[in-house]
């Protein structure tokens, strides 16, 4: 059975060449051309993976991703982003975007990005083992996928999670971003991205007592990031 992929973006032209290139790689694909219709096709048919545009007429990208998140749908999305718009790449991986591509983009790059989320996604949900892992006052269990500090439940999206889980399985030995997208993400080492960075801050930001000083999530310089128990 072919994977769904769901593509919300209201260029006429850029939807319908994704639709056909996507087609022609054996997806099965659906359009909207608003982020109302967008939303209701994620909610009502549960595709594999999402495109989604952040400028849209009705309900913009943003708000999209936000609601399909805070309902709890898990499913890879990749948002489209204007070249040059860093902050909407970060405000949107922060609401829980898994990677973005920068318009105008290649398609051999698009369609590279959209086998990796899948593949990684798939294997996710096959490999998902109910383990306890405990750092400082964070309790993490890996099966349900919750994440508690102090007591209190943390809000962490997809990757973040997932981001989370290779470096504590790498704890006390230093990782590359390479190597982290590779097995976070499923890109090769020609791939060049910030989202490891983003994903590395938001997790600072949610679990580190002090962001500025982490404990945990340690940055080595020129070399990649190492976690410390």
């Amino acid at each position: 059975m072919s994977q769904r992929i769901l593509v919300i973006e209201d260029h006429v032209d850029l939807a319908l060449g994704l639709r056909n290139n996507l087609e022609i790689e054996g997806y099965a694909v659906e359009v909207a051309a608003d982020g109302i219709d967008g939303l209701d096709r994620a909610r009502e048919h549960g595709p594999d993976l999402v495109i989604l545009d952040l400028m849209l007429p009705g309900l913009d990208g943003f708000r999209v991703l936000r609601a399909i998140r805070e309902e709890g749908l898990d499913l890879p999305i990749l948002i489209l982003t204007a070249r040059g718009e860093e902050s909407d790449k970060v405000r949107g991986l922060k609401l829980g975007a898994d990677d973005y591509v920068t318009k105008p983009f290649g398609l051999l790059e698009l369609l590279a990005r959209v086998e990796a989320l899948l593949r990684r996604n798939k294997a996710g949900q096959v490999a998902a083992v109910d383990e306890l892992i405990c750092f400082g006052d964070v309790e993490v269990q890996t099966g349900p996928r919750i994440i508690t500090k102090a007591g209190q439940v943390v809000e962490l999206t997809p990757k973040e999670f997932d981001l989370l889980l290779a470096l504590w399985r790498h704890r006390g030995r230093v990782v590359s971003r390479a190597d982290l997208l590779r097995s976070v993400w499923g890109y090769s080492d020609a791939t060049i991205s910030r989202t490891i960075d983003t994903h590395v801050g938001e997790l600072r930001r949610k679990l580190e007592d002090d962001t500025a000083a982490p404990r945990h999530l340690l940055t080595v310089r020129k070399a990649g990031y190492r976690f410390e128990p």
